[in-house]
């Protein structure tokens, strides 16, 4: 069980940074490691039906769209879509769409997926037993969910006033993943991000976690 928070990062925060968003190398390495990890993780092929959820500005999506079919980017940030509406018609992507949706109080999109998606959004969300759940059930059977994001920390990455989880506990998600139904929970550490402070630097390292829907 992971006791929900309250989120203090609303969608302004992200609307605000969304144009800067890609100039960041580190997020734009940690999303080309996510993928690849994804890649490395599930048999990807052109017919599946992929969810970003929390996409941004296409970070993880971009890197992955070769290998697979349509791909749905949702965000509550309208800034970061439109940022990546942008990409998209400048890459030509027909296959990639984007919708403004939070998969807690807006009603979920049809037609399931043969995978869902989300990076570093997972700790921004209150209730990760109920949006495991949904994402439980907006998958197809046999479907795949990958989730990256922090292992747990002390509250610094964020800042202690900021409540949101502070990162996880694997042991705790994957028993959260398994009473929300999924099997073939798996992990691997795919990234690290370093912060530097004014007397140190601190890593905090970023894992996946792979769970499959029975199929």
């Amino acid at each position: 069980m992971i006791p929900p928070v309250s989120v203090t990062l609303d969608a302004t925060h992200f609307d605000s940074k969304a144009r800067q968003w890609d100039d960041n190398p580190v997020f734009v390495e940690r999303g080309l490691k996510i993928a690849q990890a994804v890649r490395e993780a599930v048999p990807l092929h052109r017919a599946m039906r992929v969810l970003d959820y929390g996409s941004g500005t296409g970070l993880l999506a971009f890197p992955l769209r070769d290998a697979v079919g349509d791909m749905l980017l949702a965000d509550t940030s309208s800034g970061m879509l439109a940022v990546a509406d942008e990409k998209i018609a400048a890459q030509g992507a027909a296959h990639m769409h984007t919708a403004k949706l939070d998969l807690l109080s807006d009603p979920p999109p049809a037609g399931g997926f043969d995978l869902i998606v989300t990076a570093m959004t997972l700790h921004h969300i209150p209730d990760t037993g109920r949006i495991l759940r949904v994402f439980h059930d907006l998958l197809k059977p046999g479907g795949y969910l990958c989730i990256a994001d922090l292992d747990r920390e002390d509250g610094s990455f964020h800042g202690i006033e900021v409540d949101v989880h502070h990162g996880f506990d694997r042991d705790a998600l994957a028993g959260c993943a398994t009473e929300s139904g999924f099997g073939d929970v798996a992990y691997r550490t795919v990234f690290t991000i370093t912060k530097t402070r004014e007397t140190h630097t601190r890593d905090y390292p970023v894992f996946l976690l792979s769970a499959r829907r029975a199929a």
